[in-house]
């Protein structure tokens, strides 16, 4: 039998196909999107329900997983679809940022944005590149709480090699926080840059994320390129 709502998912569909989701408002957004894991119930009061708790449509999104369960109507499904977007959405656009020659402060800080899309714990990037500062590997090196890390130097140093690297760049972000440095920060960026000196590697940058905003240490004279 033919759902009742089946009606209404063509012609929202539709309208997504002919308008894009520029036309649609954030619980239109989020009903389209709940189609695919509520396959036979409404799913507009869910979308008004999931707005009105965490206010907007990227506050649902980074919602922890934990907490949308406890909204009426929300089971494992629903909840993992949801937490799926934004990575979804950071592995499109690291995609779109790979094959770059990081020849640029402005260019490593635009490459690295996308890796911390939705990113809720400090993580740190290593990105390694070659004499012409051509990305040989981008990868995660340490994942920790939500306001602390730690820098393995050692793991640093042997990444490096293994991708022959001749310099490198170190990237960590400060969930919601500000893109400035702490006195940690600035102590890890001197203990790097000795390690990596004296191993003949060059420490070509450590960029700090905080949203969509980035600071250079480098620019900032807290590296010295040479």
């Amino acid at each position: 039998m033919m759902s009742v709502h089946s009606g209404h998912r063509k012609r929202v569909r539709e309208r997504f196909l002919n308008e894009s989701l520029d036309s649609f408002p954030p619980h239109n957004v989020l009903e389209l999107l709940l189609f695919y894991a509520v396959p036979q119930k409404d799913t507009n009061e869910l979308a008004h329900r999931l707005i009105k708790k965490f206010g907007n449509l990227k506050a649902v999104f980074d919602a922890p997983y934990e907490d949308l369960l406890k909204v009426q109507g929300v089971g494992e499904t629903v909840a993992s679809l949801i937490k799926l977007i934004p990575q979804l959405a950071r592995r499109y656009m690291i995609c779109s940022s790979e094959d770059t020659c990081l020849n640029s402060t402005e260019k490593a800080g635009k490459f690295l944005l996308p890796y911390y899309i939705a990113r809720r714990n400090e993580t740190v990037f290593l990105v390694c590149l070659d004499t012409k500062c051509k990305v040989l590997s981008c990868q995660m090196i340490f994942e920790g709480s939500v306001n602390s890390t730690q820098v393995n130097i050692r793991k640093i140093i042997e990444t490096a090699f293994r991708y022959n690297a001749s310099g490198i760049i170190i990237a960590h972000n400060h969930p919601g926080g500000v893109a400035l440095p702490s006195p940690e920060d600035l102590g890890t960026t001197q203990r790097i840059q000795e390690a990596l000196r004296a191993v003949g590697l060059l420490f070509i940058d450590h960029i700090i994320v905080a949203d969509d905003d980035f600071v250079s240490l480098a620019d900032s004279g807290f590296i010295r390129r040479v």
